[in-house]
């Protein structure tokens, strides 16, 4: 197979396309959700088919990601020894293709031994939970950008200064989602990977937090975002207030963090 990129499944760092914690996105899979994680190998075979193979060496696949992202080349193959099961497709969309064989395409339904639907990104054109997690991660990625949005008047209901909410908790949608995440730090802890925790520069850390119909993502240091089923494409801030910090202080305690 020809190796075109990779990704990690672990409590701590998993596509958000497959589902809101962990062991979600390792059910979406067919996997138990063992306490290391997978590594996600996507590429394609010599007829171009596209394929999902899931590795159990998640330090060699952590390693390839991390030299790639570096903008080092390395050749990432896995033993024979380490594939736990092969999977038809790809969960993400991938901008490149293996040199000299047919486009990438998804191999006869069954292909892989499973009978199930070969693997597939989110489609664009529609919204439900894979692209409300999407958009969260998106936001998390580019935090500064989204941050200038709501504080120069560039986005709607713009926000004038950090402590300044330009979507109150008393939206209901919004109100739901932080009653939620609170409980989390309240009620028990939620499943592994339902909250989870990125170093964000300084003693800051960029959070990621997941529930039924919402997501949220907030800087420790900042304000937050919380985008929700019910609201196709929109992007809900919400300003540190008297009541935000604590609820972040309190769900950075009992996040995931990346080992």
């Amino acid at each position: 197979m020809y190796v075109l990129s990779a990704l990690l499944l672990t409590p701590a760092r998993f596509p958000a396309v497959l589902g809101d914690d962990y062991p979600a996105a390792c059910r979406f899979l067919g996997l138990e959700p063992g306490p290391a994680g997978y590594g996600l190998v996507l590429g394609q075979d010599e007829e171009g088919a596209r394929w999902t193979v899931v590795v159990d060496d998640v330090s060699l696949v952590a390693v390839a990601i991390a030299s790639w992202d570096c903008g080092m080349e390395y050749d990432l193959s896995p033993d024979e020894r380490t594939v736990v099961v092969s999977l038809a497709g790809w969960p993400v969309d991938l901008a490149v293709a293996a040199p000299d064989v047919p486009a990438p395409h998804d191999p006869e339904q069954g292909a892989d031994g499973t009978g199930r639907v070969p693997l597939q990104p989110p489609r664009g054109d529609v919204w439900g939970p894979a692209q409300r997690r999407t958009g969260a991660d998106e936001i998390a990625l580019q935090w500064a950008e989204w941050r200038a949005r709501f504080t120069d008047g560039a986005g709607p209901g713009a926000a004038s200064g950090p402590d300044a909410p330009s979507a109150p908790p008393s939206h209901p949608g919004v109100r739901r989602a932080l009653d939620e995440a609170r409980a989390y730090t309240t009620e028990g802890p939620p499943p592994p990977g339902r909250v989870r925790s990125a170093f964000a520069g300084g003693e800051a850390r960029i959070l990621r937090v997941d529930g039924p119909g919402w997501s949220l993502v907030a800087r420790t240091d900042d304000m937050a975002f919380v985008l929700l089923d019910e609201e196709p494409g929109q992007v809900r801030p919400v300003g540190r207030g008297a009541e935000l910090p604590l609820l972040l202080e309190a769900l950075d305690r009992i996040a995931v963090r990346p080992a």
